[in-house]
């Protein structure tokens, strides 16, 4: 399984004032939104995730992958602990964490449909 540098997110308790403070105020180039919004940042995508009203801000290094239940069992074989896998609807997430504890995540995108 090779796993792909997807992105780095926050989540975010106030998507609207979040947009505002990374576009306006650090001046990131806002190149989408929907239920996330996304900045490019130098050419790294860096974006902002609604996440529990009043949670506390926090980041994930997010590696794409092509197969997520294939990418979860690689890990699992390899004694890392992975999330249940959630569906998001434009994708699947998965967590796990480094020796240290640090989060990161697994992303597969959502298949288009023909």
């Amino acid at each position: 399984m090779k796993f792909q540098f997807d992105c780095v997110f926050y989540y975010v308790s106030d998507l609207e004032a979040a947009v505002g403070f990374y576009r306006d105020v650090l001046g990131f180039k806002l190149t989408s939104r929907d239920v996330v919004a996304r900045f490019d940042v130098d050419g790294v995508l860096f974006e902002i995730v609604p996440g529990m009203p009043g949670g506390r801000g926090n980041a994930r290094f997010c590696l794409k992958v092509d197969e997520m239940v294939s990418a979860r069992a690689e890990l699992e074989k390899k004694g890392v602990q992975v999330s249940a896998i959630e569906d998001k609807g434009q994708g699947k997430l998965a967590f796990f964490k480094d020796p240290d504890g640090n989060e990161l995540a697994l992303w597969e995108y959502a298949k288009a449909r023909p």
